[in-house]
């Protein structure tokens, strides 16, 4: 095989840094020195689009040099601004930078326009570029109307952010209301307009609180839109339900989540054209909605994308290319693609360019009778037109110069005169921006001088170029010739190479260049000449490089690398692999002038490289290293090695001995390495120690040792199966006594209170001691106080206290240890500090700026650090709120404490509530705890939207009328305005009609509607409001009656709770079908967690929640099961708050259950009596209570008509005796209803039985009543049971 080496060479001569100093010469030539008179340079200047903080004063920069210095003035909007005349306008001395003061009373809005300086001397005037100032703005979001998005799941979905229009245009990003990002994937990903995209939407994705947040960066602000709800759609769920309540042979079912192939969401159509500007980034986008995700790619049509300039963003959904030229306009296509197909759009892209520079104007220096051009050539898309200006002025209508003659971008200049001195300007302009340079014509006379430092030293490597540097000025521009030498000739021929800044190159120095160079300027009026040395030195060899090497698995394997190099240079020799670091692994052993790996593994395959770098040259050789697997053998037992033998110590010395041993067999594994462990029996005895470790080679190692040590030996074999047993002990060797040769680690000095100084420190370990007598001398002295050192010797403990110290000072430390031979050598001084106290001061100037309703910034002044007392933790802000606006009542003070770390002056309170009274004060901490607090400043919050009503009940339905009953916000947030009802009508598809807006006064809690159409179906939307804004809504559906019975739509409502102690009594009135099976769901008010749901015995109207939590508040719905998952409006109740005492629940004492079993018997008693005298012809109203509850399936029906057989309808419109009917609005209430679960409960407060089953029978579902425009005594439709459900 033949041998793989690569070697490679580079050389870092003089001529590397040289050539960058020659390129900044050649840019600067034409300086003209400061002490020579120049027209103005301008040298600083704001960008032309400056954009301001509003709040901060405006600073617009305008530096420029000249001699004699300049002068500035300016313009503003194109006519001169006289600064003199407006008190909030200053320019800084010697310059021309304006300071318009907004801080102290200025308004930003009133500095905006077109500003430009003019820097003017004697010799010329300068002018900046045109500034446009434009304040930052960071506007409200606008209102809008938010509607909760109710999805299908595998649909797509936009969520539009719509942010406000700010200067500059704000950040945009999703949150929750945690202020936790919302996760985004290949399938949900925001676009570059700030609106969210699902290719298709999960269940998971439902929650409430989609939020669109916009930072304006310069006002550091953030704008936060409305919360936007989503609702996901299970279509297995959907189905479940639908077909619940079907027949067999009904066709139903939603349609499933079927897979679609890839529509794009952005943009729109299938083509669409882009336009960037030269050198900007370019930003395509395409966001797909399809099932599966669909998958992005991009390509250019007849072309490549453009390589090292594209990334791709967003899951590849973006498509960037940065620096773009004209090169990259084209034709863009994005394919989304599934598993069921594609689509592709087509984004035309065309690349305009702003003026650029081909040749800019440069300063011209000419002396007198001296001829020269200025050269002005700039391109652009569209091709950008030149003008010129002279001073400042147009030069069609500056000051005649004879000598000066204008050819469209170049100025030519004949027989100067030192009056033709003046700056120029020139303007590229097309209509995507222009640029502006200023160039003077300095007519000067001046002898040379050379601005090169005298006796330069130049070193350069042999055979590399050498460039020495003559930076030179004078008028007319002098020539430049080099000498070699004293008295040597001028250089001349193809060797060297004279550049025209005067640097001379030697393209291939030799040792015989070595010398002293000479550089001479001359022209017309004088001769000056300077001197640089020229030193060359040696290259760096590797005389002996890194061979190809293959190596067996487990083996040992060495590259060398062995260098010659200058005896001036030091070098340094670094190894890499596989052009990385070498891996940290104490495997690798880097020597002088070699790289040893030992048991070599499968990893250490790999190109292995020796660098050898100086300050002059570097160079640098490879190998490559193979490993290989072992030859194959037959099958062997492999197993740990026999515990090595036959210990034997040689060589005794005061610090160290050789042990040596005999390797046992070693098993089918080679050994890897021995471990040497030792047992100290004079302090431990019984207890082994690591001591080292050797290659499986070596069987002697030379033993480093401590003095008062009583040691013994033990070898351990280690192979890849694992360790052998230890070896028997070697012969014990006592080591003799000694002074310590370590001091104690970890001192530190922390005072433990205010008056002390505690010092503790790490003992040393027993053998450490070098000795009997262990003690420790403890020293210390206040640090930056001219003091002598306070010791004390203690014994071998870990801590002294200094007592009587003042209050946290700085305190040098040492701590040494000694023995009865003396002492360790002197320790190093640690810095530790007595103990803190309680800071002294509280903050001051606290003042608080409200930023909006819900979030305030406080600043304060920092205390003086001496006061801290202590290491200055940071600032506690306690902020606490003292009164809702809106509510007169007081709640209990909850305090909130924020930390800010460190210094800081400033911090934020998120969280606040909006239209309410806060107090907070500010305190500062260090380690032993807070100071004072500062005076509690008060604030308030503005006002805020409300949250929606607290209920919206529909009662007293006519024919053409409906009672609306409302309740207020529970978060009023404000001062309510008014409320705002909107409700239009539903047709039997369910169609919306046109919607009607009432708004309501605020002090208003019901209302009748009017003049509506009979037997109609209304969904009304209702929200209250603030001078802020509007809440969120609650909705509700009701129908007008008509004469006819009309099918009867399900609905549960007027929901009641009864709450006690640990349960509360739920009852509802239901309309709709016979034999529904209701269900319970509830939950803690405020919490995100899953409703629980329990299931209702029967169809009865009423439930017991147990095992509630005392003093809880809890939410509450009723719901049906089979009638397409429909469920009441929320109800909230309070249990009772926890009794000091248990009560006796009455209902587990046995009178009470005899009574109880006295009244059930009574009541079957009287039900037999009734039966009879039915049956002969009696009458009673107990009938009413029947049909109420008629079970459809045991109860005979008349073929004829479908009523039912046993009571004449003639009967059933008899009136009820009272007690047994509900009134017209379907609220049960307790004066008019003898079954009322109020007759036997003491309200939400009070204490009642748990057994609610006789109670039950009469107080669930209510008489049906002909009046209602929703009943029939028919069957409900599973139509309008579909319809019920969409």
């Amino acid at each position: 095989m033949q041998p793989k080496i690569m070697m490679k060479k580079k050389s870092i001569s003089a001529s590397k840094a040289s050539l960058v100093l020659f390129l900044c010469q050649m840019i600067s030539a034409l300086d003209v020195p400061l002490d020579l008179s120049q027209p103005p340079t301008i040298t600083q200047q704001s960008p032309k689009d400056y954009i301001v903080d509003p709040r901060e004063n405006i600073v617009i920069q305008c530096e420029a040099k000249g001699k004699p210095p300049p002068s500035f003035s300016w313009t503003r909007n194109g006519t001169h601004f006289d600064i003199d005349k407006d008190a909030q306008v200053t320019m800084k001395p010697n310059s021309g930078t304006l300071v318009i003061n907004i801080m102290n009373g200025g308004k930003a809005e009133a500095y905006e326009g077109v500003y430009q300086c003019t820097a003017r001397n004697e010799r010329g005037a300068a002018i900046s570029n045109n500034i446009v100032i434009r304040p930052s703005r960071s506007p409200l979001w606008t209102k809008e109307k938010l509607e909760p998005n109710q999805v299908r799941e595998g649909d797509s979905l936009v969520l539009h952010c719509r942010p406000p229009v700010g200067l500059p245009p704000p950040i945009i990003f999703w949150m929750d209301n945690a202020f936790q990002r919302l996760p985004q994937s290949e399938r949900v990903s925001q676009g570059l307009n700030g609106d969210l995209y699902f290719s298709n939407v999960q269940p998971e994705d439902t929650r409430e609180d989609y939020i669109c947040y916009a930072r304006f960066n310069h006002t550091q602000t953030i704008q936060q839109k409305q919360p936007i709800s989503v609702k996901v759609f299970s279509m297995d769920s959907l189905n479940d339900t639908i077909a619940a309540n079907l027949s067999d042979t009904d066709i139903y079912g939603a349609r499933p989540v079927t897979e679609r192939q890839p529509v794009l969401l952005t943009p729109t159509g299938s083509t669409s054209t882009k336009v960037e500007l030269r050198g900007n980034v370019l930003l395509l986008e395409c966001i797909a909605a399809g099932l599966p995700t669909p998958v992005i790619r991009w390509i250019k049509e007849g072309g490549e994308l453009p390589a090292n300039r594209t990334f791709f963003e967003n899951f590849k959904k973006t498509l960037k290319i940065i620096d773009v030229s004209e090169a990259d306009s084209g034709n863009y296509k994005c394919i989304a693609r599934n598993t069921l197909g594609s689509a592709h759009h087509v984004i035309s892209v065309t690349v305009k360019a702003a003026p650029y520079w081909i040749t800019a104007p440069r300063n011209l220096v000419l002396s007198p009778g001296e001829d020269g051009t200025l050269i002005c050539r700039a391109n652009g898309n569209p091709k950008p037109s030149i003008s010129w200006l002279a001073n400042g002025v147009p030069i069609a209508i500056a000051p005649e110069d004879p000598s000066r003659k204008v050819d469209g971008d170049t100025i030519i200049f004949s027989h100067v005169q030192e009056r033709s001195s003046a700056v120029y300007q020139c303007n590229a302009s097309n209509e995507y921006g222009y640029l502006l340079a200023n160039a003077f014509v300095n007519v000067l006379a001046e002898p040379p001088r050379i601005l090169t430092p005298a006796n330069k030293l130049y070193q350069v490597i042999a055979d590399s170029p050498a460039l020495l540097d003559c930076a030179y000025f004078g008028s007319p521009k002098p020539e430049i010739e080099w000498f070699k030498g004293v008295k040597g000739s001028i250089l001349r021929g193809s060797e060297y190479i004279f550049h025209d800044n005067g640097s001379l190159e030697i393209p291939v120095a030799q040792k015989d260049s070595t010398g002293t160079y000479t550089c001479v300027a001359r022209n017309k009026l004088g001769k000056t000449q300077n001197e640089v040395q020229l030193e060359i030195k040696d290259p760096t060899v590797i005389i002996k490089q890194p061979e190809y090497k293959v190596i067996q698995r487990y083996g040992q394997v060495s590259f060398e690398c062995v260098i010659k190099h200058d005896s001036t240079l030091l070098p340094t020799v670094i190894w890499l692999k596989d052009n990385d670091e070498l891996p940290d692994d104490e495997r690798f052993l880097v020597g002088k002038d070699n790289l040893t790996i030992m048991n070599v593994t499968d990893k250490d395959d790999g190109t292995y490289t020796c660098i050898v770098n100086t300050t002059l040259d570097s160079v640098s050789a490879s190998a490559v290293l193979t490993v290989v697997a072992a030859p194959p053998t037959p099958a062997i037992i492999y197993a740990r090695p026999n515990p090595p033998f036959d210990l034997e110590l040689t060589g005794q010395l005061e610090r160290s001995v050789e042990l040596s041993w005999i390797p046992g067999d070693e098993n089918n594994s080679p050994i890897t390495n021995f471990v040497i462990e030792y047992e100290d029996g004079l302090h431990e005895p019984g207890v082994w120690h690591f001591q080292t470790e050797v290659p499986g080679t070596q069987t002697t190692v030379q033993l480093k040792l401590s003095p008062y040590v009583n040691y013994s030996f033990r070898v351990i074999a280690v192979n890849e199966i694992g360790r052998s047993q230890p070896s028997e002990p070697s012969e014990q060797y006592l080591t003799k006594s000694s002074n310590p040769d370590e001091n104690p680690s970890n001192v530190q000095g922390i005072g433990s209170e205010p008056d002390n100084l505690v010092i503790t420190w790490e003992s040393l370990k027993g053998f450490q001691s070098n000795g009997p007598g262990l003690q420790y001398k403890v020293s210390w002295r206040q640090k930056d106080v001219d003091d002598e050192w306070t010791s004390v010797i203690v014994a071998n403990v870990s801590k002294y206290i200094v007592s009587g110290t003042p209050t946290f000072v700085p305190y040098e430390i040492k701590v040494q240890a000694l023995n009865d031979l003396g002492y360790a050598p002197e320790p190093s001084e640690v810095i530790g500090h007595s103990g803190e106290d309680l800071p002294m001061v509280a903050p001051g100037n606290v003042q608080v700026h409200v930023i909006n309703s819900t979030l305030a910034k406080v600043h304060w002044d920092p205390v003086p650090l001496k006061t801290v007392r202590g290491h200055l933790q940071g600032y506690k802000v306690y902020y606490w709120k003292v009164q809702s606006l809106s509510r007169r009542s007081r709640r209990h003070v909850e305090k909130k404490i924020l930390t800010f770390r460190g210094n800081k002056t400033f911090g934020m309170l998120p969280g606040l509530e909006p239209y309410s009274t806060y107090k907070l004060n500010v305190r500062v901490a260090n380690g032993k705890g807070e100071g004072p607090a500062s005076p509690d400043k008060v604030f308030r919050t503005p006002e805020g939207v409300p949250s929606s009503p607290s209920f919206l009940k529909i009662t007293n339905p006519t024919l053409d009328s409906l009672t609306l009953e409302w309740g207020s916000p529970t978060h009023p947030n404000g001062v309510l305005t008014s409320y705002i009802l909107k409700f239009q009508p539903i047709n039997n598809t369910h169609e919306l009609g046109p919607m009607v807006e009432i708004r309501i006064p605020a002090n208003e809690s019901s209302l009748i509607l009017k003049n509506l159409n009979y037997s109609t179906r209304y969904k009304f939307y209702f929200n209250a409001q603030t001078s802020v804004g509007s809440g969120n809504q609650i909705t509700e559906e009701a129908v007008t009656i008509m004469d006819e019975v009309q099918p009867l739509y399900p609905r549960i409502r007027n929901v009641t709770t009864a709450a006690a102690e640990t349960y509360a009594n739920i009852s509802w009135e239901y309309e709709g079908p016979d034999h529904a099976h209701f269900y319970v769901e509830y939950g803690v008010a405020g919490s995100k967690e899953d409703w629980k749901k329990e299931i209702v015995n029967g169809s009865r109207s009423f439930f017991v929640l147990k095992g509630l939590t005392p003093g809880t508040t809890y939410k509450v719905r009723v719901g049906a099961e089979g009638l397409s998952g429909f469920r009441s409006s929320e109800d909230v109740f309070e249990t009772g708050p926890a009794m000091a005492s248990r009560q006796v629940d009455i209902a587990t004492q046995g009178w009470f259950i005899g009574l109880m079993c006295a009244v059930a018997l009574l009541i079957l008693i009287l039900l037999i009596v009734c039966f009879i005298r039915r049956n002969k012809g009696g009458k009673y109203p107990v009938k009413e209570k029947e049909d109420a509850h008629a079970d459809p399936e045991i109860q005979p029906m008349k073929e004829d008509d479908g009523t039912f057989g046993e009571y004449s309808d003639a009967e059933d419109h008899k009136p009820l005796k009272k007690g047994s009917r509900t009134p017209s609005d379907r609220t049960v209430k307790k004066e008019d209803s003898d079954d009322s679960l109020v007759d036997y409960g003491e309200g939400v407060n009070g204490q009642f039985n748990e057994d609610g089953s006789f109670i039950g029978q009469y107080s669930g579902k209510k008489e049906k009543e002909p009046a209602e425009g929703n009943e029939s005594s028919e069957a409900p439709s599973p139509v309008n049971a579909m319809n019920s459900f969409v």
